[in-house]
């Protein structure tokens, strides 16, 4: 029996030498065949995992952490040419500049401190200097205001040039007003706090003077019919302001005027109306007893940011409250140390800002992402003046023993927290906290707004209306065509449905666009009415076909009375749409959309969720039809044969054997349905409007992860926050599909465990 049983093991591939040719070349076909399907499916794998980690690769730097490194200290250049009142660096980090109190700009190189030169500014004779003032940092403007009322106006600028190909900067003081002083107070009392900002076409001077009198001057530019440009002045001021005014701020648009006192007051002035300022608020900004001890605008100038002696920087900004009026509000607040805030230089580009405290610590935060970045100890003396370099990778700070420290800085990715990309955050001007995606903009003042969250929302929001239209339909016409439609009828019936699958995305996508989103705004009332009356009429039908005579109903082959329904449909259809103006005209006032909006406040975009649903469920139908329909079909026959003989009717039949032993197969066909609406691109791309707001209303529109992927991404600078938020949503939506197609198969597996045995 041994013996019997060795000779009728399977020979191997190396044991074929008795075997006739064609079993021998089957046999190493089929070896072959084998090893390259395992290498084929191991590839498969190997390239995700690769995807993967690539995804990864590209993300991770987003929340990696700030660094700052030591450069270089020396002493300050030329303390004997007076105190400094402003440093300041250009865009290269080579040189900066320091503004001292003896009117004298002095350049010098940052890494060394070596003196580059030293330009005086031209102040009159008899007179001193009462206070001092930059406009905004990027313009390089700066103001000294003296002891008589007048104002001297100047700008450091850098000239670039590459003498013998190499980079030369070169550092000029400019006069953008002129070098002749402006007179701010006519009356000659000497401005004791000072603030200028300046464009094109308008300037704008505030001063305080003496008795808390606010002085401000207007100047702008008007064109005569000769091509010449006159400045027309205008002149008010505001007398008895309550608070001892410390600081003074005209917001780079030149419509606001702030006024802060060193005991926490702020008022709030508009300024559209130059002659007649109006005030808006005057609030309290920090806790009792607490001192503002620096004060400074956020990159835009939309923002205050306020130190104080409790070592907190709080962010205040206009609103606009329920009745829709201005007011001040604080989005957030960042605890700095214990220690009085000393200094607060915000970034020209970002929404960042860097903060000194009295005890010589360094922070650097981000506004928006409410990040602390970067925190060190980089001197034992006080800081008494600080900047940071228009790229903000280094930042300068001169201490009280007149040390000069300059540190670099490697900050690429500041705006970018799990509170940014998840939660609702506050922005700039907004009323409350909002889940926002607005990448970009054409101002360079803009505040990225990159919350995931909407984009999540309306993936979800488009799959799901997509699958309410496509599951019933896809899985009931599969139980049809493989339980109950003949063979004949099925052998044209379903290859059509199959070949939908291969209609290009981007033709749907173009239909739904251009002609289903059109047709459904024009016959709303007609698409409701479908869903009602396409059923009623089926069922009418259904009904009077049961009264017919046997004899008539018997002529119609088993298997074939689906082909009947099909011009009862198309009737039912018309007829939704012929009634459609009556009902519209009964109910709905003759306009459906106005009356939504007029009763329920229910907006409606032309490409919105009811078109997606319609047009994304039509291409998710082929895959869920066609994978429902081989389970149910490739169910044993002698299962339903015994079941019939059993005494069970073909229903009883379908629902308790034939579904549940194809449940497994069904269930997948959901799944991978649902996955493609996930990951459908076109359709929802140029049939959603692309409005990524978070609406569940069906009349709305949406934007999904892999539209806003589409959309952007050629346009996103390589290596850039936006890029790798992008890369980020891919592997959002990679992650996704993947956890939920891998409880899918669990689910899966555990239901053909189940029904197995049946």
């Amino acid at each position: 029996m041994t013996e019997l049983n060795s000779t009728k093991q399977t020979p191997s591939l190396f044991q074929h030498g008795t075997l006739p040719h064609h079993q021998r070349w089957r046999l190493i076909k089929d070896n072959v065949a084998g090893k390259g399907v395992i290498i084929g499916g191991l590839s498969v794998i190997v390239a995700i995992v690769l995807i993967f980690f690539y995804l990864l690769y590209v993300v991770f730097p987003l929340f990696g952490s700030a660094e700052a490194e030591h450069v270089s200290e020396y002493n300050v250049p030329e303390i004997a040419s007076g105190k400094t009142l402003l440093l300041a660096m250009e865009e290269q980090n080579e040189v900066a500049v320091r503004f001292t109190d003896q009117a004298k700009a002095i350049f010098f190189q940052v890494e060394t401190g070596k003196t580059i030169s030293i330009e005086s500014l031209s102040i009159p004779e008899s007179v001193t200097i009462s206070s001092f003032s930059q406009g905004s940092p990027a313009t390089g403007i700066v103001a000294y205001g003296l002891s008589d009322g007048r104002a001297i106006i100047a700008k450091h600028a850098y000239k670039i040039s590459y003498p013998n190909d190499k980079r030369l900067i070169t550092p000029v003081i400019e006069y953008p007003l002129g070098k002749e002083a402006l007179v701010i107070d006519t009356e000659g009392n000497a401005l004791e706090e000072l603030t200028i900002k300046i464009d094109e076409e308008l300037t704008t001077i505030a001063a305080k003077t003496q008795g808390n009198r606010i002085v401000l001057n207007s100047y702008s530019k008007e064109e005569s019919l000769f091509g010449d440009d006159n400045l027309e002045q205008t002149t008010s001021v505001l007398n008895s302001i309550a608070m001892d005014v410390k600081y003074l701020l005209v917001e780079k648009e030149q419509r606001l005027m702030y006024l802060a006192s060193g005991d926490g007051h702020l008022s709030v002035y508009s300024l559209r109306d130059k002659s007649k300022p109006e005030l808006i608020q005057h609030l309290t900004v920090t806790e009792k007893g607490t001192k503002i001890t620096s004060l400074s605008f956020l990159t835009a100038e939309i923002s205050l940011l306020i130190g104080d002696s409790n070592g907190l920087v709080s962010q205040w900004t206009i609103v606009r409250d329920a009745k829709n009026q201005q007011v001040m509000q604080n989005l957030r607040t960042f605890k700095v140390s214990d220690s009085a805030v000393v200094a607060i230089d915000a970034e020209q580009r970002r929404k960042g800002f860097i903060v000194a405290d009295a005890d010589g610590q360094i922070g650097i935060y981000h506004s928006t992402a409410e990040r602390e970045l970067i925190k060190e100890q980089v001197s034992q003396s006080k800081p008494y003046a600080l900047t940071q370099s228009p790229r903000a990778n280094a930042f300068l700070v001169q201490s009280n023993d007149n040390k000069l420290i300059f540190w670099n800085v490697h900050n690429e990715h500041p705006d970018v927290s799990f509170d940014s990309i998840w939660k609702e955050v506050w922005y700039e001007s907004y009323p409350k906290p909002d889940y926002i995606w607005q990448s970009s903009s054409a101002s360079n003042d803009f505040e990225p707004k990159m919350s995931l969250t909407p984009l999540v929302f309306g993936t979800l929001k488009a799959a799901f209306y997509a699958m309410m239209v496509a599951v019933p339909l896809a899985i009931m016409g599969a139980i049809y065509t493989a339980y109950f439609m003949s063979p004949a009828m099925r052998s044209y019936v379903k290859p059509s449905i199959e070949l939908m699958e291969a209609l290009p995305t981007v033709i749907l996508g173009f239909l739904a666009g251009l002609w289903l989103a059109p047709f459904v705004e024009a016959n709303l009332v007609g698409v409701f009415s479908l869903f009602m009356l396409v059923p009623i009429g089926v069922m009418l039908f259904a009904y009077c076909w049961q009264l017919l005579p046997k004899s008539i109903r018997h002529r119609v082959a088993n298997g074939w009375d689906a082909a009947l329904l099909i011009p009862v449909i198309l009737i039912s259809a018309w007829f939704s749409f012929a009634v459609s103006p009556m009902i519209e005209s009964i109910f709905f006032a003759g306009d459906m959309r106005v009356w939504m909006n007029d009763s329920f406040g229910i907006g409606y975009d032309q490409r919105n969720s009811l078109v997606v649903g319609l047009a994304m469920g039509f291409a998710v139908i082929p895959t869920i039809f066609s994978i429902t329909e081989d389970a149910i079909f490739s169910v044993p026959k002698n299962l339903t044969i015994g079941s019939l003989a059993l005494g069970a009717t073909p229903w009883q039949t379908m629902t308790r054997v034939v579904l549940l032993t194809a449940s497994p197969g069904i269930f997948s066909a959901v799944m991978i349905g649902f996955g493609r609406a996930v990951g459908e691109t076109m359709i929802v791309l140029m049939a959603t409007g692309n409005t990524p707001v978070m609406d569940l209303s069906v009349f709305q529109g949406m934007r999904t992860l892999s539209a806003n992927i589409a959309v952007e991404m050629p346009e996103s600078e390589v290596d850039s926050t936006h890029y790798r938020v992008l890369f980020l949503a891919a592997l959002v939506l990679f992650l996704f599909t993947f956890v939920f197609n891998t409880l899918a198969e669990v689910i899966r597996q555990n239901l053909r465990e189940k029904y197995s045995s049946l």
